[in-house]
């Protein structure tokens, strides 16, 4: 027999009864009965529970055996009892009774249960992380990300994609953070960046003929965390192709992705025709260009019903600004569901000055009329008039914003949010996928100077002509996103593979033909040499885990995350350089206080 196990934990069945086994574990739990001593026994596959009585010359020694001791055991596979089958585990209709017990290593009391799923403080989870892994949802939400990446693989190899491993020692790439610099011992006082993302070498790949090129690929941002983005380091499906058009991108990888959502939706609805949003029909619509599409509210502008009424709030900004206007953002009621009241506005309201807005006004509707302070300041007429735009009907509410769009669309859009959210209108047994198209190709930055809005790599649709010739705030890209569920999941763009045109492009934003060259020398000397029509994108490989495990938190689905201060607990990293290091390195360190 096999020195440690002839099965693993989760293997046995009832067609294994009266056999002799031998299993090893973690010690999941133990349990007195009245003599009778019962183990969980826990491993990578599973559980079995395990028995032993005092008649067995291994009890004396399973008395002293506590929670995650590593085990051996041997022992015979007999039925459970009717009463004691356990349907809810594949091992539940057997248990194996205990002749032999080997201790394999003993553990320290714990510094955190691992049993079930408790609530516990983050620093100890993320210190201890070797043993929040064995909890039974984390380990879960691993494995399947590692199934999740397998499917990725084999999806993109069916349809002729070759996977290509590309530089993580490279140079800085403004990719829209910071990098991470890594010194060059070799050469003195030069660095090493960690790549943002593998953008520049995928498009040389393609100048170089290769066609159709993908990588599961870590990519490396000095950036501040947040739920759905963690510090330091990230996985995408990073993908290009050559002489393609964006629809065609989007028509190779829209089933792609579908069928991956199909296969781990545990019979949750996945979109099959993706819609295609342009990028400022989605921030009208829905308030952002990151849109769930699982939540039916759309909003709508109703500025002409506010112009000249006795809502002088409204009215006065409309007049004095030609660009203000009002949006709606209605709440139809579920059937059946209590209709929305004063309360429900109320709350509202004191959720939008909490946000830092000075309120949300709304009008409500019963026995066939608006309600609240504006609809008795505008007046029957006009209230209607926005019933009926709507679609509103009695038990429905809709609540307004008023200013320059693009100053409040964003709070428009979580407006949008908690009322999907609150009135119970979202649709949480699907994965509603779409792509946002037509991004501007660039945008002012905090200095009010031009800056790229997206990928500064892509081709801004009217080529130099539109460079040369138009307004650089209305030019738009060949740039796309795909979204699930309120997250960006992708980002991609037709490249620019004109070096004329990609000299302009960032001409635009201050940069020097000099300068292009200098810090994009690779990819512009590529450009001069026959360089196809390509495009691609990049998946995000953690967020779309995070979608299929239902999770909250990219923490959730990661093995090693760092915490919100971009350190990791377990490993102690950040950590000093020696002395002996820095000099190697010829780095002097200068640090500030904060």
């Amino acid at each position: 027999m096999h020195r440690y196990r002839s099965h693993t934990c989760g293997a046995l069945t009832a067609q294994d009864a009266g056999q002799t086994v031998r299993l090893s574990g973690w010690v999941h739990r133990v349990r007195d009965h009245g003599g009778l001593l019962f183990f969980d026994l826990r491993d990578h596959y599973g559980l079995t529970q395990c028995v032993i009585d005092p008649d067995s010359p291994a009890f004396a020694a399973a008395e002293q055996i506590r929670s995650e001791w590593v085990v051996r055991i041997d022992g015979e596979v007999k039925l459970r009892d009717a009463t004691a089958v356990n349907t809810n585990l594949p091992t539940g209709t057997i248990e194996v009774f205990i002749r032999e017990i080997e201790v394999l290593s003993v553990a320290k009391e714990l510094p955190m249960p691992v049993f079930g799923e408790p609530d516990y403080p983050e620093d100890i989870r993320l210190r201890y992380r070797f043993l929040d892994l064995r909890r039974e949802t984390l380990h879960a939400n691993i494995v399947k990300r590692t199934k999740v990446i397998s499917s990725m693989r084999r999806r993109m190899e069916a349809i002729g994609f070759g996977e290509y491993s590309t530089p993580i020692l490279t140079a800085s790439s403004p990719e829209g953070a910071r990098d991470f610099l890594v010194p060059s011992r070799i050469h003195p006082g030069k660095f090493f960046a960690l790549p943002q993302a593998p953008q520049q070498y995928k498009q040389l790949l393609m100048v170089a003929g290769f066609d159709r090129y993908f990588q599961i690929a870590p990519c490396f941002r000095d950036e501040d965390p947040r739920a759905d983005r963690l510090p330091g380091e990230f996985y995408q499906l990073d993908l290009e192709m050559s002489f393609v058009t964006q629809e065609e991108v989007w028509d190779t990888m829209a089933p792609v992705i579908t069928s991956l959502f199909e296969e781990f939706a545990d019979g949750k609805r996945v979109t099959k025709e993706w819609p295609r949003i342009p990028y400022d029909t989605a921030l009208r619509k829905y308030g952002s260009d990151k849109p769930d599409l699982r939540n039916p509210i759309e909003i709508s502008q109703v500025t002409e019903h506010f112009a000249g009424s006795g809502f002088k709030v409204f009215a006065g900004q409309i007049e004095s600004d030609s660009k203000v206007e009002v949006w709606a953002v209605p709440a139809k009621n579920k059937a059946g569901a209590e209709p929305i009241g004063r309360a429900f506005c109320d709350r509202m309201n004191a959720w939008a000055q909490g946000e830092g807005q000075p309120g949300l006004g709304y009008i409500f509707f019963k026995d066939g009329q608006g309600s609240g302070p504006i609809a008795k300041n505008i007046g029957e007429e006009r209230t209607a008039a926005i019933k009926s735009q709507l679609g509103l009907e009695d038990g429905d509410a809709v609540f307004f914003v008023c200013g320059r769009p693009e100053k409040f669309y964003k709070f428009a859009g979580e407006a949008r949010t908690k009322l999907g959210t609150d009135i119970g209108v979202v649709d949480t047994e699907q994965f509603a996928l779409c792509w946002i198209v037509d991004f501007p190709f660039y945008e002012l930055d905090d200095e009010n100077k031009i800056d790229f809005a997206h990928n500064p790599f892509s081709m801004p649709k009217g080529g130099i002509d539109a460079l040369n010739n138009e307004d650089p705030l209305s030019i738009k890209a060949y740039q796309y996103d795909a979204v699930c569920n309120g997250f960006e999941i992708a980002s991609g763009s037709i490249r620019n593979q004109l070096p004329e045109t990609m000299v302009k492009a960032f001409e635009l934003t201050g940069k020097s033909r000099d300068e292009v060259e200098e810090q994009f020398g690779g990819l512009y000397r590529a450009f001069q040499f026959g360089a196809p029509p390509h495009g691609g994108a990049a998946f995000g490989i953690d967020r779309i885990v995070m979608l299929i495990c239902g999770r909250q938190n990219l923490r959730e689905i990661t093995a090693f995350p760092m915490n919100q201060q971009a350190e990791d607990l377990l490993m102690g990293a950040p950590s000093p350089a020696s002395p002996s290091q820095l000099r190697e390195l010829s780095i002097r360190l200068n640090v500030q206080d904060k």
